[in-house]
């Protein structure tokens, strides 16, 4: 009986594999927040603080797709969906390219390149600080991110792509510095991104293969 189900639950996954769903949308998802932003900002409708909302809006949509790549291995590992592990690159990418987006507008719009404001805010403002950390971070894993620079850099590959953690909880933590005290969202993504790493970790990983199997 047992065997039958886990057939079954191969075979809904082999089914979906057979079409590209899943990085259709992940691709025409990742484009929506941006084309919004262009389209308010074109009308005027971002609000009284229009750079501030984009700022805002690019680097929460940055947090929300770094973590969803983070979130795929886990998928395949806990429901053995492998679908999520072929837009994880993709997601990652996007994500990068958000954040890309966000630290532009910051300096070129908000600080309009004055680099001795922005030299001051980097030693005043934490969180200034934390989010370029982090984005310097996703830079070298958005530029080694395709199989070219997979099969140059061999087992090294992976060991630097393990930063995508380190990423991940900058981010985070620059979205805790950056928001109101008492707001609790931040603090969930912090939690989530925390839950994410654990179960990357061998022994859970293991773990949880024992279970599945």
């Amino acid at each position: 009986m047992e065997i039958d189900v886990a057939l079954k639950g191969r075979g809904r996954w082999a089914a979906l594999r057979r079409w590209p769903w899943l990085r259709i949308g992940v691709h025409l998802g990742a484009w929506v927040p941006l084309a919004v932003l262009v389209v308010e900002a074109v009308l005027g409708t971002l609000g009284a603080e229009p750079i501030r909302a984009a700022i805002l809006r690019t680097g929460k949509t940055a947090l929300v797709l770094l973590t969803l790549s983070l979130a795929c291995t886990p998928l395949n590992t806990l429901f053995g969906f492998r679908p999520a592990l072929k837009v994880r690159r993709a997601l990652g990418v996007y994500a990068f390219l958000y954040a890309a987006v966000h630290l532009s507008i910051t300096v070129g719009v908000d600080y309009a390149f004055d680099w001795k404001l922005l030299q001051g805010a980097m030693l005043e403002k934490r969180y200034a600080l934390v989010g370029l950390a982090a984005g310097l971070t996703m830079l070298p894993l958005a530029i080694t991110s395709f199989k070219v620079w997979q099969k140059r850099l061999g087992k090294n590959w992976k060991r630097l792509h393990r930063l995508v953690y380190l990423a991940g909880l900058l981010a985070a933590v620059h979205y805790i510095w950056l928001v109101k005290q008492g707001v609790p969202e931040p603090y969930i993504w912090l939690a989530g991104i925390i839950l994410l790493l654990l179960l990357r970790l061998p022994p859970v990983r293991r773990w949880i293969s024992q279970r599945r199997a």
